[in-house]
């Protein structure tokens, strides 16, 4: 039993997703089953890519690699349970069950946000010091990160989730969201939130201003590099590798800090579930897309992979 659990008397709660009108369902849970079987067809697609194409195995594709592990898990947190919710009259989610999904969902999303940052860093090496890439972003020092990234992500959602779930829950129960997410589990609390507020806040600054700051310091960085590039194509070429992870980031990020760093009291629930909506399930379902679109390497090892056409050089 959780230590805080005694202290609500509501032992599940009712989801109440996007529409109560059953035909605005089924057409929404066939766009969310594309949505989901695509992210996870053209994450895994990645995944398999990097692993067997030895041109791959770089520090970059690492932490692609990873990224998309981390979009397929992200998005299996929180759409398969709304994709039935959207077909059953039933749409509850037990206390235990709201906590779980509400802790994996943070762990998950931290954990990208920081992996952001860790991309940055290995673009900035690469441009600013390429003769030295190799040694600098060395296996062990990109598992480092990649764990530190991790780390992040475990402490600062426990953190989260305590204390969301130790404010009493007696009644209402129904979350207005497609998941367990905290700004809509706080909104139940029968109890004063300022202080959850304050921490949302200073957790929000922390976990998503804090790796910004260091994404656009090495893009900084990285711009003054190519200005000093001398021809205009190598100029393209070093912007065309640092452009799909400005992309990424301003997808997740922006939505995400706008969440979860506005006071509870101004949110609008239908608001929160539009972002939430585009932070989880639709960049991860245009990650790969944006990633391999403009990416020889990746439609090399496609073609590699598949025999389907000329491969390349």
């Amino acid at each position: 039993m959780f230590p805080w659990e005694n202290r609500s008397s509501v032992t599940e709660f009712i989801l109440l997703g996007f529409s109560r009108d059953s035909g605005i369902n089924v057409i929404l849970f066939n766009l969310f089953l594309f949505l989901y079987i695509s992210t996870l067809l053209g994450n895994g697609l990645i995944v398999t890519l990097i692993h067997l194409d030895s041109r791959l195995h770089t520090p970059m594709y690492f932490f692609l690699s990873v990224l998309s592990m981390l979009d397929m898990s992200y998005v299996t947190t929180t759409v398969p349970q709304m994709l039935v919710h959207l077909v059953c009259q039933k749409k509850t989610i037990s206390y235990v069950g709201c906590v779980a999904q509400m802790y994996i969902f943070l762990v998950l999303g931290i954990t990208e946000g920081w992996l952001f940052s860790v991309m940055a860093y290995d673009r900035y090496v690469a441009i600013c010091y390429p003769l030295r890439y190799k040694v600098i972003m060395s296996p062990w020092l990109c598992g480092a990160m990649v764990i530190f990234c991790g780390l992040w992500g475990v402490s600062c959602s426990l953190v989260y989730t305590v204390f969301t779930m130790r404010l009493p829950y007696c009644g209402p129960n129904e979350i207005n969201h497609f998941f367990c997410e905290v700004p809509a589990v706080l909104k139940l609390a029968c109890a004063d939130t300022s202080i959850n507020d304050r921490v949302d806040f200073i957790l929000g600054f922390i976990l998503l201003l804090i790796p910004l700051s260091f994404i656009l310091a090495s893009y900084i960085r990285i711009f003054i590099a190519i200005l000093r590039i001398r021809s205009t194509q190598g100029r393209i070429k070093a912007f065309s590798t640092c452009a799909s992870h400005i992309t990424v980031v301003t997808m997740f990020c922006g939505p995400a800090m706008f969440m979860y760093m506005n006071p509870g009291a101004n949110a609008s629930p239908e608001r929160d579930k539009k972002l939430a909506l585009f932070y989880n399930v639709i960049s991860a379902f245009l990650n790969p897309i944006i990633y391999s679109l403009r990416n020889k390497d990746v439609k090399r090892a496609f073609l590699k992979v598949t025999g389907w056409g000329r491969v390349p050089e």
